[in-house]
């Protein structure tokens, strides 16, 4: 009998294809904790960088005992730092933060002093905000777990007049008392200063260039000249004795690492020195004087 024309054809059971490959794992996310203490600039942040794919905001603080608390319990890989916040304020937190996690500084604060001491103090960049877009964030961010630095026109111009006058700026008091909780070695987060605490610990992060800290006493200015280094070797120098690392160096100059590195050879075989703390001994003149070596 013929098969009915209205009934659907039978076809037949396709063969089984081959098996489903394993996805591939996720790819590890870029993980950020962001300090700011305006609510709208945190939100903003963890939409904009959430919003990417290899970008996670995993927590957000209000100030920098906050800032530093969250650092510690998530271990993100980069810290969005503002300056000015209530409490703990950017530039005191910095130097805590930065032992633990990669910190690019995101802030309005653009005077020329901030600039210097945060990257002195180990900042990895220095973004001001209204001077870049969302997309040149978002690749400072990755750059800054990179190890990249990044710095927006007005932090630029600050690297770019410290390069062109040769000196460091004086360690004046930065506007707006900021920095005042700072101290002089890392505490654990359960002594770092709450506000209205007595500060009388609290000093600063160097003494003073000619004041001797073994004595106490003053000593004479520092013969500079009998070294013979050149004026960028004097530079460099200069911005070694502040705390600056080799990649600071290089980004404030505009040269490479494998520049500053050259540099820094030249400057330890000049200063008859072996360590970065013996050469800034001797450039500082505080370094004990030995009178069977040449100075």
């Amino acid at each position: 009998m013929p098969d009915d024309p209205f009934e659907p054809a039978r076809r037949p059971h396709p063969a089984a294809g081959p098996p489903a490959l394993p996805s591939a794992p996720p790819v590890a996310r870029l993980r950020v904790v962001v300090a700011d203490d305006n609510p709208v600039v945190r939100a903003g942040l963890g939409v904009l960088l959430s919003g990417r794919a290899d970008i996670q905001v995993v927590a957000e603080a209000a100030d920098g005992r906050e800032a530093y608390e969250k650092t510690l319990h998530h271990r993100p890989d980069v810290v969005l730092l503002d300056v000015r916040m209530p409490g703990v304020d950017g530039i005191s937190a910095l130097p805590h933060l930065v032992g633990i996690a990669p910190v690019l500084m995101l802030t309005y604060s653009r005077e020329s002093e901030i600039v210097h001491e945060a990257l002195r103090l180990g900042a990895g960049g220095y973004l001001v905000h209204g001077e870049f877009t969302a997309d040149q964030l978002v690749q400072a961010v990755r750059d800054t777990r990179n190890g990249r630095a990044n710095f927006t026109a007005t932090a630029a111009d600050a690297l770019l007049a410290h390069m062109r006058h040769g000196t460091a700026p004086d360690r004046a008091p930065l506007p707006g008392g900021l920095g005042a909780a700072l101290t002089t070695a890392p505490p654990p987060v359960h002594h770092l200063p709450r506000p209205g605490e007595p500060s009388e610990s609290l000093s600063q992060l160097q003494p003073p260039v000619g004041q001797s800290s073994v004595t106490g006493g003053s000593v004479s200015p520092p013969n500079r000249r009998q070294y013979g280094l050149s004026s960028r070797e004097v530079e460099v120098m200069d911005l070694i004795a502040s705390g600056m690392s080799n990649q600071q160096i290089a980004a404030t100059c505009f040269i490479s690492e494998k520049t500053v590195k050259n540099h820094i050879n030249r400057i330890f075989t000049k200063l008859h020195s072996t360590t970065r703390s013996e050469a800034i001994a001797r450039w500082l003149g505080t370094a004990p004087r030995d009178p069977g070596r040449h100075p």
